[in-house]
This record gives structure tokens, C-alpha cells and sequence, in this order.
């Protein structure tokens, strides 16, 4: 081979391993105060699975061993807030997982495509975050469902995660159904960090770790709409690292193929309002914040462990009975639950020191 040949063919080798570089992101920068992750759980959807503490309906068996933790962020993007708490992420050289608001996804695109860029793993919050859904009917509930789907992943540019978390974690049995015929894994919690009533960092750490200690590690809820939240999360992670608790990354076997009806008319929306800048789109404008410019990143991975649960009726935990005489899966309405009163009345406490320890108290929060 003649030197210009070689020249040009270490050329071509010397390209493809920057490339390859800057895809997988550099490596660690603090790798001995680094949490890192410990290990990837990757979660096959198609029988759409419930996994977390706070749900009334049978879940799958905690796939989580002693001190390890799954970090979920809900309601964004909010550049503001996300971008930090991306940084810490790195600092930390770990992953966590994002459940985005359809509307705010698409007001700020270049968030949800910096997110996924930085190797973290993107599902839905409905479109406008109702905290009412199981109560606007099955219809209306299957839209918020699908709409944000359709939503995020347009604003992504590329597929994301068929995961998915209900808000105020209100779920039902019909939406579970509904979840599972589309092949969508439902994620509740195990520890609520409280990060919507809480504004002082201090007591946010204090707060999410005491709860952490509880539960022996978990499925962990932040909101990347919340200063304190960027505030506090750089010493919380430093506090998991200094005792010893490992972080489990969340992936999808496969992504999520949005109904290519709502893909059509978000894009119409978009275009409607002329291009994909939010700042064009007055209809889409977000509810939390202004639009702030990002850049993209990427990082690798480690090993994966598959999880793959089988198909199952989600029937209410409570109810020993229904399950002898269980009707066939379908997505028909509940009825309306029947409401029983209190016997004994308890001492208000304040929300931000109220622990949640069940269903009750976290669906009471702005979740």
C-alpha cells in the first residue's frame, strides 16, 4: 500500500473511533466519587408490567436488591432545572430515568433530545398531566396516554421507551388493561422524595435519604421542574455513594411505536404554527417555564440483566375474593368506588414532613 493510501485509511480509522468516542461520551471524570451503575435492568414491555410500592393493584415482584436505586424524574423537561440535575447526573457518572409531560416535551425539544442524548432513558406523563384521569373516562384517558407518547417522541426525534407513569400515581384497572394491550410498562414509586411541597435543599436531603434508608433503596420520585431538586440532588448522590447504595438504570427491550394519527396531527400543529422553535408555537406553549438553549452529549453503558414479566389481570391487592370469580382483562370502565368514612380523625400534618408510606398519601401530591 503507498503511503498516501495509508495515510488516508489511518484517516478513515482515526474518524470512526472519534465518532465512536463521542457516541458512547467520555469517560468518567470523578470515577472514584462516582455512583456510576451498578447494573442495567432491561424491561420487556410487551405484557405490560406494574412495577413500585405505591399502587392498589397487583405489581410485579421488586426487581431491586438491597441498596440499589432506580432515580425517576416527572413533569419536564424545565431546561432551567433539567440541565443542572443533568450535570449532576454526570458528575456522578450515573443514569436515571425521565417521565416527560407531552406538552412540555414538545416546548422544549432540544431538552428531550439532550436527555436521550446523555444515555438517560425517556418515558411518557400523559400529555397534560391531569390529575384526575381515572375519573375522565377511558376515552379521554387513553388520549392523554397516547397523545403524550406521540408527543415526546416527536419532540425526541427518535423512538422512545413504552414507559409510562400516571399522574398524582392514579392508576386504574381499565388503564392498566388499556397499558397492557399497547405494551406499556406502568411505573409507580417505593420513596417520594416530597420534592413538590419541599423548597429548602437542606430538608430535601434530609427527607429523601431518611426515606431511602427506609425502604432499603427503591424506586426513587424527583421532579426535574423543581429548584430544589437541582439544589439538592449533587449531595444526595454523594450521600447514596458514601453509603453504599448502587444505582440500577432502566431500559426498554424496545421502543414504543406511537399511533401514527396523533404523530400526524402534532406534526400539523407544529407546522401550523411555523417550525419546531416553542417560542413559534403560542398554542404549545409550556406551563411551567421559558425556552432556554441546549447542547447534546452521549455516554456509555454497562452490562444489561433482561426482565421480561409475564401477562397478568391486575386485580386489587385487597380483594381475595374477585380473584376467584375474576372477569376476562378488558378496558371498561370501574365502577365508581364506594367511599367509606374515617372513624378516627388524625392530626394535620404539614405536607412537606407528611411521610408516604401509602397510595393515599402520594397520590394526594401534586405527583
Amino acid at each position: 500500500m503507498t503511503r498516501p493510501l495509508v495515510a488516508l485509511a489511518f484517516l478513515l480509522f482515526s474518524g470512526s473511533v472519534l465518532c465512536q468516542q463521542a457516541e458512547a461520551g467520555e469517560a468518567c471524570a470523578n470515577p472514584e466519587g462516582a455512583l456510576g451503575v451498578a447494573r442495567i435492568v432491561e424491561i420487556d414491555t410487551k405484557a405490560g408490567p406494574l412495577f413500585g410500592e405505591f399502587t392498589k393493584y397487583e405489581k410485579e415482584p421488586r426487581f431491586l436488591g438491597p441498596k440499589e436505586v432506580v432515580l425517576t424524574f416527572d413533569d419536564g423537561p424545565m431546561p432551567r432545572y433539567t440541565k443542572p440535575i443533568l450535570d449532576a447526573l454526570d458528575a456522578f457518572c450515573t443514569k436515571a430515568t425521565f417521565f416527560y409531560v407531552g406538552r412540555m416535551a414538545m416546548a422544549y425539544p432540544d431538552m428531550v433530545k439532550e436527555v436521550m442524548g446523555r444515555g438517560h432513558t425517556v418515558g411518557t406523563h400523559t400529555w397534560s398531566h391531569p390529575m384526575n384521569l381515572p375519573r375522565q373516562g377511558l376515552s379521554r384517558a387513553k388520549d392523554q396516554i397516547e397523545r403524550g407518547f406521540a408527543a415526546v417522541a416527536l419532540a425526541a426525534g427518535r423512538p422512545i421507551a413504552p414507559f409510562f407513569r400516571f399522574p398524582g400515581l392514579s392508576d386504574s384497572r381499565p388503564m392498566l388493561a388499556y397499558l397492557q394491550e399497547r405494551g406499556i410498562a406502568a411505573f409507580t414509586v417505593d420513596v417520594v422524595s416530597n420534592d413538590s411541597y419541599i423548597s429548602s435543599p437542606s430538608r430535601l436531603v434530609k427527607r429523601t435519604l431518611d426515606q431511602i434508608e427506609r425502604q432499603n433503596g427503591g424506586i426513587v420520585l424527583f421532579h426535574d421542574i423543581k429548584a430544589s431538586t437541582a439544589k439538592a440532588l449533587p449531595t444526595i448522590l454523594a450521600e447514596l455513594k458514601k453509603r453504599g447504595y448502587k444505582i440500577v438504570h432502566l431500559r426498554p427491550k424496545s421502543t414504543f411505536e406511537p399511533l401514527p394519527d396523533f404523530t400526524a396531527e402534532l406534526e400539523a400543529k407544529l407546522a401550523k404554527k411555523g417550525g419546531k422553535d416553542a417560542e413559534d408555537k403560542p398554542g404549545l406553549v409550556p406551563f411551567y417555564a421559558a425556552i432556554i438553549p441546549t447542547t447534546l452529549e452521549a455516554d456509555s453503558e454497562p452490562a444489561v440483566v433482561e426482565l421480561a414479566p409475564e401477562a397478568r389481570e391486575r386485580m386489587h391487592k385487597s380483594d381475595a375474593s374477585a380473584r376467584a370469580t375474576a372477569t376476562p382483562l378488558s378496558t371498561t370502565e370501574d365502577p365508581k368506588p364506594v367511599r367509606t368514612r374515617k372513624r378516627h380523625r388524625k392530626a394535620k400534618v404539614s405536607k412537606s414532613e407528611q411521610p408516604v408510606t401509602s397510595l393515599g398519601v402520594a397520590v394526594s401530591g401534586q405527583y
